[in-house]
């Protein structure tokens, strides 16, 4: 299948065939975002986060992530909302998002990522990924949403984003 257009997809038939998480730390004023140093988004600030491993809930995927990338432990993480992305090179990914402002541990750096913390009036849309400044005042706003994406490698076709008053699980 050609993908030209964010119309070309049938949404209600769409399937992932990856699940990976993101999961924000907000404190004091501040996110703790990360510069990917290798694999999907190298190179961009974005939030800690990866692939699912089999047999594992999405939280506990979010927290696993989290403390690998960076070696912060996370405590209460609560669901944000879901971005599904269809790549036209036919990757199809479901990223789940989460939040917390209970952890523990100074982040560090890792082969994977490197620590940015910056006040929340701050955050370097331009140095993240296309579709980021569109939900990411939804995470901090607490407001659950659903965004579909199509994507061109690092260029956004189109996308869809709603908000719902109820968010999803973990």
């Amino acid at each position: 299948m050609t993908l030209k257009s964010f119309e070309d997809i049938d949404w209600h038939q769409w399937q992932p065939g990856l699940e990976a998480t993101l999961l924000f730390v907000i404190k004091e004023g501040r996110i703790l975002l990360i510069h990917k140093k290798r694999g999907l988004g190298a190179g961009k600030i974005t939030g800690p986060g990866g692939k699912r491993d089999p047999g594992e809930t999405l939280a506990e995927c979010a927290a696993r992530e989290l403390t690998e990338e960076l070696g912060v432990v996370a405590h209460h993480a609560m669901t944000c909302g879901e971005l599904l992305f269809q790549f036209v090179d036919g990757l199809a990914l479901q990223v789940t998002v989460f939040r917390t402002d209970d952890c523990e541990g100074e982040p560090t750096e890792s082969e994977e990522a490197a620590p940015l913390w910056f006040p929340l009036d701050e955050i370097p849309y331009a140095r993240m990924w296309a579709d980021d400044y569109l939900w990411m005042p939804l995470v901090l706003a607490h407001q659950p949403f659903v965004g579909r994406f199509l994507f061109d490698d690092d260029a956004m076709l189109g996308y869809r984003l709603e908000t719902s008053e109820k968010g999803g699980s973990g």
